[in-house]
């Protein structure tokens, strides 16, 4: 009886585990990079290459930018949607991932909207990141919210309503020079920056002259010293 009972409560064991494990599998959430090319992606390619399942980009002495250039998503223009990737980036590093975006027809693979901002630690000579998770909205109304802020939007001001943290809380939930997972997160006018599973910052946008409900997504090399951004496992769950 006690051998049934075991066997029994193993094979329970072993169905539950595999019912999660399929749960974890099918979370809603579609790759945007196969890991190998740059297909479903544009950019220019002086500045931006898929190697050893990465998308990197790299500014070197001799290719330095005079304006921002992205690497932009092909596929599709998300509304309300969760986006998760992993970062790495160099110490002087500058990027972001932007979102609800739209071309500047005046400029090449150059974005305008919302922005997930990155940073390496000595960007600024900090020995921190200044600006990472922070949002930014590229060529329009610029500092939405800062890291450790909540913040409302009303005719293109923010307002600073609370905190999600204080500095020294969200710079140790920081991987200053390893990966990092960025989670963002659009409900309708709510915009939600995750870094490492910390709320970096929450922006609530009413501000319907100058906010973005839909738009592309893409990924950004900043003006200024030579820099690398490496990013890897790309997915998003459209909501």
């Amino acid at each position: 009886m006690k051998i049934k009972k075991l066997l029994a409560f193993i094979g329970a064991v072993t169905l539950l585990s595999g019912f999660a494990l399929a749960q974890l599998k099918d979370d809603g959430y579609k790759p945007m990079f196969d890991g190998k090319t740059l297909n479903g992606w544009e950019g220019d390619p002086k500045y931006w290459r898929a190697e050893n399942g990465e998308i990197i980009g790299e500014i070197t002495p001799e290719t330095i930018i005079k304006v921002n250039t992205f690497l932009i998503w092909k596929g599709g223009h998300p509304a309300n949607f969760e986006l998760k990737v992993s970062y790495r980036i160099s110490a002087k590093g500058n990027s972001g991932v932007n979102y609800r975006s739209v071309r500047v027809d005046s400029l090449p693979y150059a974005l305008k909207g919302y922005q997930a901002d990155i940073d390496g630690k000595d960007k600024y000579n900090l020995g921190y990141p200044r600006y990472s998770g922070q949002n930014y909205e590229e060529r329009g109304r610029q500092f939405l919210a800062l890291r450790g802020q909540r913040t409302v939007i009303e005719n293109g001001k923010p307002t600073v309503i609370d905190s999600t943290g204080t500095k020294e809380e969200l710079l140790k939930s920081i991987n200053y020079d390893d990966w990092n997972e960025l989670h963002i997160i659009a409900k309708g006018n709510k915009l939600q920056h995750y870094l490492n599973g910390k709320l970096m910052s929450e922006v609530t946008d009413n501000d319907t002259a100058n906010r973005k409900m839909e738009g592309l997504i893409g990924v950004q090399g900043h003006v200024g010293p030579p820099m690398k951004i490496e990013y890897k496992d790309f997915r998003i769950k459209v909501l």
